[in-house]
């Protein structure tokens, strides 16, 4: 809270309308949750008698651009837009529950004289839900996710990265809001790197003051896939870290459940068919399983099927792994190996018994 009255405070004094309308707007919201209707109201009600933005307008701010290229930096998705539909670990969202509690405490702990910055490093492999976690937050403390574009934040001349970086950090000061620095290791590469040049080095060094200065009053989440290459000195800045990692077994069925919710399947209360689809989907990542699932999903509406066949499933699991390869032969004996009966398999690809047969036993 006390950081809300210092940001509206700080508009004031340079005139700045839309700052003082965010922040004010945001603490009515902290005044709301704590029980304080009266004094929520009373900012309510002034904040609707200016002809101002209100803070879910904040897309319609001039986002900060690349001098270079003229594109935007950096963009904005607000909690009304942010639709998830998400599963993840105990392990993992009791991790997340306990950063949100330390952003919503954080006022009440500087008051005892304990300092935290509210910061999050999320790594793992591609396709684990880093992303999706970060709408997750952004969703659970009601804020924008204002997110890094670094494909024009780095810009071909790198001392204009480093003024691209101090835009970027300026313009997420002014709002409330959370700053998600996505692939963090494309400007947080170890300073160490022989293959790097000085100025990059330089635009490290830039961000680390700026991550400093930021995450003092404001949200900071970034995001990696490439952990090992992060400067030591990174891992220091940031309050939590969360390894997200791949879905185990329970996982892969809870995910199966829930990407599945609404759609007619034949294997749902198939212990043996679900084990089998759980095994061959491990080692898999959120985004392969749900893929995997769409994909299948879809193939049965074009087919006019009414239910997803757990044999055109393992297909579909098939076909991803070996990367749309559509070998007979193989898909045959995979099927096969798999549970999947001789006549099912003829009926799947259209073909007689025979072939099949010889396929699985063929004469010598």
């Amino acid at each position: 809270m006390y950081t809300e009255i210092v940001k509206i405070i700080e508009g004031g004094l340079v005139n700045d309308q839309k700052k003082v309308i965010s922040y004010a707007k945001h603490l009515a919201t902290k005044l709301e949750d704590e029980g304080n209707d009266k004094l929520a109201n009373k900012i309510l009600k002034v904040l609707k008698n200016i002809k101002g933005l209100p803070v879910y307008q904040d897309k319609l701010f001039t986002a900060p651009v690349d001098n270079e290229t003229r594109l935007n930096i950096a963009t904005v998705i607000t909690p009304p837009e942010i639709e998830l539909n998400i599963k993840i670990s105990d392990s993992i969202k009791g991790s997340i529950e306990e950063f949100v509690s330390l952003v919503n405490a954080k006022g009440k702990l500087n008051k005892l004289g304990i300092e935290v910055n509210s910061s999050l490093l999320l790594y793992g492999p591609p396709g684990a839900g880093k992303t999706t976690i970060a709408k997750h937050i952004a969703k659970e403390l009601d804020l924008p996710l204002i997110t890094a574009r670094f494909d024009s934040l780095i810009s071909s001349l790198l001392g204009s990265t480093s003024k691209n970086i101090r835009k970027l950090f300026d313009y997420a000061n002014n709002r409330p809001c959370i700053l998600f620095l996505d692939e963090f290791d494309a400007i947080a590469k170890a300073r160490n790197d022989s293959q790097e040049m000085g100025e990059l080095k330089r635009v490290i060094n830039s961000l680390l003051q700026n991550i400093d200065e930021f995450t003092q009053n404001n949200i900071l989440i970034a995001a990696t896939n490439h952990e090992e290459l992060l400067d030591k000195a990174i891992w220091r800045r940031f309050e939590k870290v969360i390894e997200i990692g791949k879905p185990n077994s329970d996982e892969i069925i809870d995910l199966l459940n829930l990407f599945l919710q609404g759609v007619d399947i034949d294997f749902k209360e198939d212990e043996k068919k679900l084990k089998i689809l759980s095994s061959e989907l491990n080692e898999l990542s959120h985004s392969e399983i749900k893929k995997i699932i769409t994909s299948s999903v879809s193939k049965s509406v074009i087919r006019d099927n009414r239910t997803v066949g757990f044999e055109y499933f393992l297909l579909e699991i098939f076909l991803y792994k070996n990367h749309n390869n559509k070998d007979l032969d193989k898909a045959i004996k995979y099927l096969n190996e798999h549970g999947v009966s001789q006549n099912s398999i003829k009926d799947i690809f259209d073909i007689s018994l025979r072939q099949v047969r010889n396929i699985l036993s063929p004469v010598l």
